[in-house]
């Protein structure tokens, strides 16, 4: 298709959506499916507002406008790249963050149980003093929890120097140098003898046999950041067996660890893993208390 073909945002929106659903695109960075995706795409290329497409679908469009839409459409259906590498942002509700190729696009189901700062598991509230993130990533948790936290220190740990260098630009860009400490460590390896009042964590998780079967846009994103071994526990039993010594006595851990459920209660039978309910159900989240891992 050539840019003269199309005049408006709905020509390009239509045509889109056929491209994205003819290729059978994974649709797993962000977006549902692909009229969602196809309207993020268009809105970010033209520089309009992503929650207003109404006003502009019959907007007509310069030829080089029209050229950069369907470069954008074809890139993502061609080389299958999550959207969020080709904008270089992602968001986790109101909150953007920058991502390229060096981190996993941020998703994690742990974010929808910060605004409410983990009630009723994690009593202290506005008190609470030191956080741990570890397998940080973007840091996109870390910045959440800072703003739901207000007297929270967090230290964002990843063992890629490659994803911290991520982390800082989106720590720099929301001003919290002060507040996030990002430590390049293999779990707690390096961390000073700080005890905390929560842990979390959304490291990876992803078992064997499910990476050989990942949708192709899985396969742009950091390995190091997904496979989490043989059924998927590899990390998930270091972080609990680290975390006792961690925890201050009313310290909380949670581990977010998609659905990997059936592997987590066979990898820690002795463990009553409390799981919260998030907006996917109650398969993707645990929670251990200080007290039970003593």
């Amino acid at each position: 298709m050539t840019p003269q073909q199309f005049t408006t945002i709905r020509d390009l929106l239509r045509y889109a959506v056929t491209r994205f659903n003819s290729a059978k695109l994974f649709f797993g960075h962000g977006s549902a499916n692909a009229l969602d995706e196809a309207a993020y795409l268009i809105l970010h290329t033209l520089h309009l507002p992503l929650d207003h497409l109404e006003p502009f679908l019959d907007a007509h469009l310069l030829p080089g406008e029209c050229d950069a839409v369907l470069r954008i459409i074809e890139k993502r259906a061609v080389e299958r790249i999550p959207a969020a590498y080709l904008t270089n942002e992602a968001w986790l509700g109101t909150y953007r963050f920058y991502v390229d190729e060096r981190v996993i696009v941020p998703r994690s189901f742990i974010a929808e149980l910060i605004p409410e700062q983990f009630s009723p598991w994690l009593l202290l509230g506005n008190d609470v003093g030191h956080i741990l993130d570890l397998c940080t990533g973007s840091a996109c948790l870390p910045i959440l929890m800072a703003d739901a936290f207000p007297k929270a220190h967090i230290d964002a740990v990843d063992i890629s120097p490659d994803a911290l260098a991520v982390a800082r630009r989106n720590v720099d860009d929301y001003a919290l140098q002060d507040r996030i400490t990002l430590v390049e460590s293999d779990l707690y390896s390096r961390l000073p003898p700080q005890k905390y009042d929560l842990i979390i964590s959304n490291p990876p998780y992803v078992n064997a046999g499910s990476m050989e079967k990942l949708p192709q846009e899985y396969r742009h994103e950091p390995s190091l950041a997904l496979a989490g071994g043989q059924d998927g526990m590899d990390l998930v039993r270091k972080i609990i067996a680290g975390a006792k010594q961690r925890l201050r006595p009313d310290g909380v851990l949670i581990i977010e660890i998609g659905n990997e459920r059936a592997h987590a209660e066979a990898a820690f039978p002795d463990l009553e893993l409390t799981w919260i309910s998030t907006s996917a159900g109650d398969e993707m989240v645990f929670l251990l208390t200080a007290e039970q891992l003593k």
